[in-house]
């Protein structure tokens, strides 16, 4: 179960607006915790409704850290000015799905079919992207989801 924003609500983004902002944005900044302390990282993504989705190097910080510590937070956001700033932080765990790394000869991977999808959709137009003997897939189940629109401010009263 995912825990509802508690602050600042008036700005947060219906589950729909959540959905469509995460789905139109390409990067996001995925923070792991290694020996050493934080680690951050920009990655591609995609959103599928219950998880995000980044394909990694398996032969990364990011993904060592992981294998020792599943704990993530992930930022995507958007905006130039103070009022159009809008975006999403998830809270959860990331989790190796499938193979890795993966390559064209593995197996079918039935819950890899639509983040591999949506990641050929979003990034490629649909084609290309797919294995490559390097990486491997990351589920981030999000604990917590907290957003922001700064847009909905002007919408206020006493604004």
């Amino acid at each position: 179960m995912v825990r509802q924003q508690r602050r600042s609500r008036v700005i947060a983004m219906t589950p729909e607006e959540l959905d469509a902002f995460l789905g139109e944005q390409r990067t996001c900044r995925l923070a792991t915790t290694g020996p050493g302390g934080p680690h951050v990282a920009p990655v591609w993504f995609v959103w599928d409704g219950q998880a995000l989705w980044t394909s990694s190097l398996v032969r990364s910080q990011r993904w060592a850290n992981i294998a020792r510590d599943p704990r993530v937070a992930v930022v995507v956001d958007d905006g130039h000015h103070y009022h159009e700033l809008r975006g999403v932080e998830i809270e959860g765990r990331a989790a190796m799905v499938g193979p890795a790394p993966r390559t064209g000869e593995d197996p079918p991977v039935p819950e890899l079919a639509e983040p591999e999808r949506l990641m050929a959709a979003k990034y490629s137009g649909g084609s290309g992207g797919g294995p490559d003997g390097r990486h491997a897939w990351l589920r981030v189940t999000p604990d917590k989801i907290v957003s922001w629109d700064f847009r909905k401010l002007a919408t206020l009263p006493g604004r």
